[in-house]
């Protein structure tokens, strides 16, 4: 609720409509991007459902903030990583900014940055969070190949 002015009449309003299901929540969100044809695509607030949990593709996301170190390191390892699975169709490499963002699915907690999680297709509800591994493309690639629903095999695997 955000009221430019609040009296009884407003909250009342508020109680009623919030009552009747009418209300949308109110998503903190950067802009969509109008490009996001990268590698690694951004997710802010108001594309994570159309994006992270879109019931079509696994998901990789990173959570970051823009003033970590570790997630300033992983940014060059994450784009590799993007790259080397930007053929995949039903795979999608996404990472989003979650100082500036709400992130709008209980299953996904943040708790510290970088955090990375694999949504499969079918289990968005049921996101792996990535611990454990060292961050680099080998550790992260292995994760992903261990959790992906659908993969085409790569020259380099045969």
């Amino acid at each position: 609720m955000e009221p430019e002015e609040f009296d009884s009449d407003v909250l009342r309003q508020f109680v009623v409509a919030f009552k009747k299901g009418k209300l949308k929540p109110i998503v903190k969100s950067q802009p969509v991007p109008k490009n996001n044809k990268g590698p690694v695509k951004v997710v802010v607030g108001k594309t994570f459902d159309t994006i992270v949990m879109d019931p079509k593709n696994d998901v990789l996301i990173e959570f970051y903030a823009p003033w970590c170190g570790h997630c300033k390191k992983l940014e060059p390892v994450y784009n590799e990583l993007g790259k080397k699975y930007k053929n995949e169709k039903n795979l999608i490499i996404a990472k989003m900014d979650a100082t500036a963002n709400d992130v709008t699915n209980d299953h996904y907690k943040v708790e510290g940055f970088p955090t990375i999680y694999f949504a499969p297709k079918d289990k968005k509800n049921n996101p792996i969070k990535f611990e454990g591994g060292d961050r680099d493309l080998e550790h992260l690639s292995k994760f992903i190949e261990e959790h992906a629903t659908k993969l085409s095999r790569t020259k380099e695997e045969l």
